[in-house]
């Protein structure tokens, strides 16, 4: 070994026999903890997400400390596609409700507004679509469905599923864009039967409906854009477990004060009761 290093044996062993000073020891075992971190967040996570579960378990390090020690690692976040904003093409016929929302998307009590949208997903054995809804207050997707055309029974099935999970008092404003599968009468006479108020973004105005826009985003990079997906099946799996295990119960959010959105449900929960 010391030949391939190019040291000699005395001073290989003397480099063994030198402790580490406090300083060097400290930095180690901070370094120790970011990855693990990282590698908890399946490496999705950057500099402030690491910095506040450092301070979660003891570790007083400042964040530019942590983008200095992931930079010398070789550690780094996901990084976003530039953002495209894409419209629902609303040329029909069908009923549209009014934008009761408005972009007011801070709300204080779940299950008081839920917001809707479809994505696509790619996979080798066939187009996929994506249908999901999301507390604005907890930013929890409580409801969300796979399947493989864009249809209304698809959003049904993510509307039953938050429905069923959450069981919402009268008086819910769900708000989706203006996409015939949310304008049908099928999806608007459920919306009825469960004493929901519907409301739709603007014509054309993708921003209306930003935060559930924001999770596909994130989904996309942090699973879909480095995955690939072989079959449906797979898809299915993956999602699942990205969505009910990862995003909803582990992932930290900034805008609940970095706890996840599970956490922040039972935290609001607690101070009610």
């Amino acid at each position: 070994m010391c030949k391939v290093l190019e040291v000699s044996t005395s001073g290989f062993y003397k480099w063994l026999k030198t402790e580490m000073s406090p300083q060097a020891q400290k930095k180690a075992r901070v370094m120790e903890q970011i990855k693990r971190e990282y590698e908890a967040s399946d490496e999705v996570y950057g500099s402030p997400k690491i910095t506040k579960e450092l301070h979660n378990k003891g570790f007083s390090t400042a964040k530019r400390t942590v983008s200095v020690y992931m930079r010398e690692m070789g550690l780094r976040a996901c990084v976003s596609r530039k953002f495209k904003p894409t419209t629902t093409d609303s040329k029909h016929d069908l009923p549209v409700a009014p934008n009761l929302l408005n972009q007011q998307f801070k709300v204080l009590k779940p299950c008081t507004v839920w917001t809707a949208d479809i994505t696509y997903i790619p996979c080798r054995e066939g187009k996929m679509y994506l249908a999901s809804i999301l507390d604005l207050c907890t930013r929890e997707i409580v409801g969300w469905r796979l399947g493989d055309r864009m249809t209304t029974a698809l959003v049904l099935g993510a509307l039953e599923m938050a429905y069923a999970a959450k069981k919402p008092s009268a008086g819910l404003i769900h708000h989706s864009d203006r996409g015939s599968q949310y304008a049908s009468k099928d999806y608007r006479e459920k919306l009825k039967a469960y004493n929901m108020i519907a409301s739709m973004s603007r014509k054309g105005n993708c921003y209306d409906n930003a935060p559930i826009e924001s999770f596909h985003s994130i989904l996309k990079k942090e699973l879909i854009y480095r995955t690939r997906f072989h079959t449906k099946q797979q898809a299915q799996d993956e999602l699942f477990a990205y969505i009910e295990f990862f995003y909803n119960r582990k992932r930290i959010h900034s805008a609940l004060g970095y706890v996840s959105p599970a956490r922040f449900s039972k935290q609001f929960a607690s101070r009610v009761n």
